[in-house]
This record gives C-alpha cells, sequence and structure tokens, in this order.
C-alpha cells in the first residue's frame, strides 16, 4: 500500500514545477548553478523514520539552504525500492519532468537505478566540497561493489553494530557459536529485523561463514551465494524455535526492535550507525547501561549517498543542496550524537585548520566501540544482488518455511 499510495501523489507533483529552472548544463560555472538554484523549490526523497535525523533536516538543512541559497527545500517520504518504483513509474508515464530532484539513496537501490539509466550524472565533481571527501576509501567511493562514478556523492559513513544492555547482558556472544549456546539459555530474547537492517547483518553472517573477510568481495557468484546462504539458513532454522516468537514473525522496522529491546522483550538490538546508541540513550529511548558492539568476525561498514534523478528539473538546486549536505559545518552538527551521531564522510586531514580542529575536539561516542576497534572489524558491502537475493530468499525459506 505505501508504494501506491506514494506514485499518484508524486506523478501530479511532478506537473507542478512552474517555481523550478532549467536544470544546469555541463558547461555551468559553480557560481552560475547556484544563480539558477535561487528561487527554487528542492524535492527530497529520504527516509524519515527516525525523529533526530527529522530534526536534523528540517530545524537545521532547511532554514539555512533558504538563508544561503534562497532554495525551499521540501523533503518527501520514500526510501529504497520506493524510490525506484517511482521513477520507473514517471518514466513509464513519459513525465518531462521527475517530481523527485534528489533522493536519500545507497547499494542495491543504486544499483536498481542505474540499470533504468534513474540518475544523473556525473556530477560529484562539480561541487566544490567534494575536495574534502577521500573518494579512494573502499568504504565511500564504493558502494556495494559498484563504483559511484559520480553518480552519487557520499553523505555519511557508519557501522552496523549490536547494542545491548551491560546490566542484563555483561558479556554478550561475539560470534556465531556464542550466539547459538546464548538463544538456547535465553529462548525468546533474540530476533532479526526484516529490513535493510536485518539483511546487512545477515551479509556479515555469511561472510562470517564464509571465512574470510574477503569471501564475497567481487562480482556476484550465484554458487558461492547458495553455499553461504544455505549454511546461513540452516543456523537460523537450527535455532529457530528460540528466537522471539519461535520465529514464526519478525519485526519489519527497526523502530520496533528498538521498542522491545528497551522494554525488556529483547536482549539485543541493531542499528546500521555505530552511534546510534549514544543518541537513543540522550533520547531517552535506550537506558544509560545500553552499549554498542561488533560481532569479532566483523560488520558491515558502508556509506550512504545522494542521488539526483535523472529528470529531475532541478538538477542545479539538487547540487547545491548535496553541496552544502557535505560542507563540514553541516558534516559536523550531523556527527553530534546530540543532533543525530551520523559519521562524517570527509578526510579531517584534507579540511582547513579551523575545521580540522572542531573535528578533532568533537566529542567521541562514549558507549559504542572507539574508531580503532570498529575500522578493525569493518566488512566491505558484498555487490547488491546479494542483498537483492536475501530479501526475497529470507521470506522463502525463513519466514514461510
Amino acid at each position: 500500500m505505501r508504494t501506491r499510495f506514494w506514485i499518484i501523489p508524486v506523478l501530479m507533483l511532478a506537473a507542478c514545477t512552474s517555481d523550478r529552472k532549467s536544470p544546469a548544463s555541463p558547461a555551468d560555472s559553480w557560481d552560475n548553478i547556484v544563480q539558477q538554484s535561487r528561487g527554487t523549490t528542492v524535492y527530497w526523497m529520504m527516509w524519515q523514520g527516525d525523529p533526530m535525523i527529522n530534526r536534523y533536516v528540517q530545524e537545521y538543512v532547511v532554514p539555512e539552504v533558504k538563508k544561503r541559497f534562497d532554495i525551499n527545500l521540501k523533503p518527501i517520504p520514500g526510501q529504497g525500492n520506493e524510490v525506484v518504483k517511482v521513477l520507473m513509474a514517471e518514466q513509464e508515464a513519459g513525465v518531462a519532468s521527475s517530481a523527485v530532484d534528489l533522493c536519500w539513496i545507497n547499494g542495491e537501490t543504486f544499483f536498481q537505478l542505474r540499470q533504468i539509466a534513474g540518475l544523473y550524472g556525473p556530477f560529484t565533481d562539480r561541487l566544490p566540497g567534494i575536495r574534502y571527501v577521500d573518494l579512494e576509501n573502499p568504504f565511500i567511493g564504493t558502494d556495494f561493489q559498484q563504483k559511484t562514478d559520480g553518480y552519487e556523492c557520499p553523505w555519511g559513513n557508519v557501522q552496523l553494530a549490536v547494542i545491548h544492555d551491560s546490566l542484563r547482558t555483561p558479556a554478550p556472544p561475539r560470534d556465531l557459536g556464542a550466539l547459538e549456546q546464548w538463544m538456547r539459555e535465553h529462548p525468546g530474547k533474540f530476533t532479526i529485523p526484516y529490513d535493510f537492517t536485518g539483511m546487512t547483518l545477515l551479509k556479515s553472517w555469511m561472510i562470517a561463514l564464509g571465512g574470510s573477510s574477503d569471501v564475497l568481495d567481487g562480482p556476484f557468484r550465484e554458487d558461492l551465494y547458495l553455499k553461504l546462504s544455505g549454511e546461513l539458513w540452516g543456523y537460523i532454522n537450527r535455532n529457530k524455535a528460540n528466537f522471539w516468537q519461535n520465529g514464526t514473525t519478525f519485526p519489519e522496522s527497526l523502530a520496533t526492535m528498538h521498542r522491545m529491546f528497551a522494554n525488556g522483550e529483547l536482549d539485543f538490538t541493531f542499528s546500521n550507525n555505530h552511534h546510534e546508541v549514544d543518541n537513543k540513550i540522550q533520547q531517552g529511548v535506550f537506558p544509560g547501561s545500553a552499549r554498542a558492539y561488533v560481532y569479532d568476525a566483523g560488520t558491515i561498514r558502508n556509506s550512504h549517498y545522494l542521488g539526483i534523478p535523472a529528470k529531475s528539473a532541478n538538477k542545479a538546486g539538487a547540487m547545491v543542496v548535496a553541496d552544502f549536505l557535505i560542507s563540514p559545518e553541516a558534516q559536523l552538527k550531523k556527527q553530534d550524537s546530540g543532533v543525530w551521531g551520523d559519521g562524517t564522510v570527509l578526510s579531517v586531514d584534507r579540511l582547513p585548520d579551523e575545521w580540522r580542529e572542531q573535528f578533532t575536539r568533537a566529542g567521541t561516542q562514549t558507549h559504542a566501540p572507539d574508531a580503532g576497534t570498529l575500522l578493525k572489524r569493518a566488512l566491505k558491502e558484498p555487490a547488491p544482488e546479494y542483498m537483492l537475493r536475501l530479501y526475497r530468499d529470507f521470506r522463502t525459506h525463513i519466514i514461510e518455511k
């Protein structure tokens, strides 16, 4: 129902472009791009499932781009496959201009949009702020084994973390064998979300089962997927009786998992952002005894990005907003766990002295592993086909089994 609800209004919005100017041409200077963006509206399709992220956007980004560039930034809800469906529906309807100018994407969504030529680019080399981003960093310049090639702008960098209550579970399991033993001793207190975070967790587990951090590097391999996913389904199914609700159902949102963890129904929750434990404690959602950790075999680290639809009527405005979002000011504010806690994509040693000092002084997270520990246990995202197959096969081999 969600997808059908959004396709119709978005297509209706596509016809209403009177306040949106012609897209920037490749020959335009940055000053001309900024000038073209003034007085326009940028429609930004983004995930809106976290109140802190929403506040960062609505209370900081929206007024700042209005004040600095006279751009009216309008966030609209949509994520992942919803973005793909909206842009595909526009293509099929033959609309001249997309209702979306900017979208928050990564991974399998980027892969699918590239397949349908749904993204504008390359554009990132035109952003002044891109000089501070280390695109040679494999966790930033590569998205699910795909070179971004200027078709998406890195925006945040995070790592999957397991969250537990250090009072309830002072010695949490750190590998699959220990987790299996723990579930037998604590039946009903563990589960996996059937969402992006859950599938990212399962990719980390598949890599652990493969015995090497680089086992899924390179293009998708059907034989390797079948072998490792077979081991994964075997592991989950032999332990399903000890999952929450005996493994008969799985939460479909991380917000649900967080609530169940906070009220003691579950002993673990997860986050794609290792900093989230700190901001959830500050919000009063998690107890002060909550802690984040990563498995000994590692967890997946990735970046999220900003893309511009190929049919955006306001590419100039979208580029100006994207450039602001990777500015040192916006990245530093976003990194604050009291604001969001999203990891920066900026290479701090490239920044001007005043900004380098501010990033260096910025408070570290107190309830998550330190940066060195995280990086030592960081796993690269495998090719996007692994995620797409896991979504489908988890339903077939686990939920419906």
